[in-house]
């Protein structure tokens, strides 16, 4: 199956879960997860009609990047965990970077030349493998970035712990939810291939889907 057929069974599921809560579909951006696929597979997607992609390292973007620059109205997210010494090169590869979860990282790209957007990842669960700041940390956390020169605060991301159960995401979904309404963050990125549909049901304004485009990841 092509990625523009898979995008339109995603689309399909989307628009359904929008309908069940009462939601427009234009609140909702799909951003294309692209990690292990080479740039060919950007291109191909954006041809197909996406013009948002999220990439989780740094160092892996940037030997895709040459070859996706000249993709006019491409926004390129960085959606896994970046180190503080790499944001002036993450500044230069991304359009947004969502996994901002400490006042010393968003210092560091606040640094650099130019207006950037960027959100908060939030840690939800108890896993010591996901990143993220805590709940009680955000105030503070809020505080710095809207303090700042040159950051654009957009809103929240969370990624729950991993199941095949979609149900299992909800209360993570739901708690993402109350905390970007509780601190008027308009933006929540929260939602995967497996469980887009609950994430959207409660609030999501970006999902994250890579499987469901792309089929599993094989290695570069």
């Amino acid at each position: 199956m092509s990625v523009r057929e898979r995008l339109s069974e995603v689309r399909d599921r989307i628009e359904r879960a929008a309908a069940r809560a009462g939601r427009d579909t234009r609140s909702i951006t799909l951003v294309a997860v692209t990690k292990v696929f080479p740039a060919s597979a950007i291109r191909e997607a954006y041809e197909a009609g996406i013009v948002d992609f999220g990439e989780n390292y740094v160092q892996e973007f940037e030997s895709k990047e040459p070859d996706v620059r000249d993709l006019d109205g491409a926004r390129f997210h960085l959606i896994g965990h970046l180190q503080s010494n790499k944001a002036r090169r993450a500044f230069e590869l991304f359009h947004v970077i969502e996994t901002v979860d400490s006042a010393k990282l968003a210092r560091r790209l606040d640094e650099t030349v130019g207006p950037l957007d960027i959100m908060l990842e939030v840690k939800l669960s108890p896993e010591d493998a996901k990143s993220g700041a805590a709940p009680a940390d955000l105030p503070a956390l809020i505080e710095c970035v809207r303090a700042s020169r040159n950051l654009r605060l957009l809103g929240l991301m969370t990624v729950p712990p991993w199941t095949e159960d979609a149900e299992q995401s909800r209360p993570y979904f739901r708690r993402l939810r109350e905390l970007g309404s509780k601190y008027e963050l308009p933006h929540l990125s929260m939602g995967m291939s497996h469980d887009f549909e609950v994430a959207i049901e409660e609030g999501a304004t970006f999902v994250r889907i890579g499987t469901a485009l792309f089929g599993k990841r094989k290695k570069l």
